[in-house]
Parts: structure tokens; C-alpha cells; sequence
């Protein structure tokens, strides 16, 4: 599965994702309230690619009058999506301190309570949710012991806590193992799983019935495929001809604008990279998809792995 993540999970890099074997493919995460009052900006993250089935739409919030009003808003979307998620794990003081996200898992009956409303009212086929291992603390068994009583079709748990945000260190996929011991439903393991080597030992550990991927897809999404196939080597050929579709969908979605927010793409894109940096800032200051293109052009048709 690939995460969703703020930011870069929209539909242009979703496609790309899903054409490089990803199964599941997520939204960003998205307010209940901007839903229920259809924010014009969040319409536009709701969007799907028709390569994405099945499609995952992420929502956070707390409210449920308002969860209620925008479940409905998705429930005429319903041929469109088919898996709705609850986030329970986005650790963004934004989302967490007005009762959302991560921490939900300090009361764990009002995320089985909203859970289950969601199932009730909800009219797309399936229900998840994305936790983290507990809020300033681990309470794996405690979350799956409260996830035994939710209506869900499958849980997605990353491996750390809501303080510990990315750090690499605090990653505990043995807490993840004991989740999945506790529960009957499917577990998706996610967090720091950046190569098929690790992929494979995650799931070894963890005994998760698949994982997800954030970050380490943003850089190289073919990735699911070197997971699921084994056979993709990595080349600055693929490189640039991934980058080319992935821009020209990026423009062909967002408009001119599209250039600038694949700014931060490229930056992910020309990692290890002979001359990266230079790159960077060099298309930090285009803001002309034309130019953006030749810029990509020039330096993917000369780059080299660094040594």
C-alpha cells in the first residue's frame, strides 16, 4: 500500500504508484470538516485516478455531527471509493491537539465509538483505520484489545508512538507482531520500510498480511514492484522517465502551478544524484512548467549515481 501522506500522496503520484504495482492506494489525509462544508481545495484531493481501484479515502476528525455530514457528502461518491480510513496516528499537533489523529488512542471507546458510527452511516464497502503503537506511551495490547470490538475490515499500525514522531530509532515493529497476534482482522505494517530486504524482514517480524509505504516511495515509487516482482533495477534511465510522466500528470492536474509544487518531487528524485543540490535550487527558482521540463531534461539526460 502506498501511505498517505500530506503533501505528495495526490492523484499524480497515486497513478504513478499504482502503475508500479501498489495495491492499495491512499488520499491524504483529509478534515471531516472541510468535507462537510466541501471545501474547493479539499474536492480536489478527493479526486481519483481511474487506475485507482481500489482507492482508499483518509479522513481525521472527532466531531460527530460533523463526521456524520461529511460521511454523507462520501456516500454519493461511493462508486469512486472503496475503502473509507480512519486516521488515528497523524502525530501533527494541528490535527492531534483538537482531538483528532493520534489522539484518539488516549481514549480508545470514543475511536471504537466513531468506528462503529462510521460503519453505520457509511455506505462505501469497507472501513479501516491507521494507528500508531499509543500516544505519549505504547499500549499495543490495549489497541488491540479496543480494536476487537470495531467494525473494521483491516488495521494499518505504525510502528512507533505519537512522541515519537520519525524518529528512525524509536521504530518497535515487535509491537507491531503483538498487535497482529491480538486481532483476526488483516494488519498492514507501516514505518520505515524503505527497500524489499526490509519489506521482507518487517514482515518476517511483524507477521503483517502486507505493508504500507510512505516516505521511501516518494523517492523511488518503484519500489512495489522491486517488492512484488524482485526484478526492477534502479538506472537514471527509469529515473527520468518516471519523473517525466510524473510531471507532465502533476501539470496536466493542477495547471501551471502543478511546476511549483513538483519542486519538492525533484528534490526527492535527484537524491544520490551527481550535482543534486545544484539541481534543487536551480528549480527552486522555475516556476514555467517549459522550463521546469528542460530543466528536468538537461539534468536527468547527464546525471550519474554518486559514488
Amino acid at each position: 500500500m502506498l501511505a498517505p501522506l500530506a503533501g505528495y500522496s495526490d492523484l499524480p503520484l497515486r497513478e504513478v504508484a499504482k502503475k508500479f504495482g501498489a495495491d492499495i492506494t491512499v488520499s491524504e489525509m483529509i478534515s471531516v470538516h472541510a468535507l462537510a462544508f466541501k471545501n474547493k481545495k479539499t474536492l480536489k484531493m478527493v479526486e481519483k485516478s481511474p487506475l485507482e481501484t481500489p482507492f482508499a479515502l483518509q479522513i481525521a476528525g472527532n466531531d460527530f455531527s460533523i463526521i456524520k455530514r461529511a460521511v454523507e457528502y462520501l456516500n454519493t461518491l461511493k462508486n469512486e471509493i472503496q475503502i473509507l480510513d480512519l486516521n488515528c496516528g497523524c502525530p501533527a499537533p494541528k490535527v492531534s491537539s483538537h482531538g483528532s489523529g493520534s489522539s484518539l488512542l488516549k481514549d480508545l471507546k470514543k475511536l471504537v465509538e466513531i468506528l462503529s458510527f462510521v460503519k453505520e452511516i457509511s455506505e462505501i464497502p469497507y472501513l479501516s483505520v491507521k494507528v500508531r503503537l499509543g500516544f505519549d506511551k505504547k499500549i499495543p495490547l490495549e489497541i488491540a484489545q479496543a480494536l476487537k470490538d470495531a467494525p473494521i475490515d483491516y488495521v494499518v499500525v505504525h510502528g512507533r508512538t505519537r512522541a515519537d514522531g520519525y524518529k528512525k530509532e524509536k521504530i518497535d515493529y515487535d509491537s507491531i507482531a503483538l498487535i497482529k497476534r491480538n486481532l483476526k482482522v488483516p494488519l498492514i505494517a507501516n514505518g520505515e520500510i524503505n527497500s524489499v530486504k526490509k519489506s521482507q524482514e518487517v514482515l518476517e517480524i511483524t507477521g503483517a498480511d502486507g505493508v504500507m509505504i510512505g516516505r521511501a516511495a516518494v523517492e523511488k515509487p518503484w519500489i512495489f514492484a522491486q517488492i512484488k516482482q524482485g526484478s526492477v533495477a534502479e538506472s537514471v534511465e527509469l529515473r527520468k522517465c518516471v519523473v517525466l510522466e510524473h510531471f507532465d500528470r502533476m501539470v496536466s492536474f493542477r495547471g501551471d502551478y502543478g511546476a511549483i509544487m513538483f519542486r519538492k518531487n525533484l528534490h526527492a528524485y535527484s537524491k544520490g544524484l551527481k550535482g543534486a543540490s545544484e539541481f534543487r535550487s536551480r528549480v527552486n527558482a522555475i516556476t514555467e512548467p517549459p522550463l521546469m521540463r528542460e530543466a528536468i531534461l538537461e539534468f536527468f539526460n547527464a546525471a550519474e549515481f554518486e559514488s
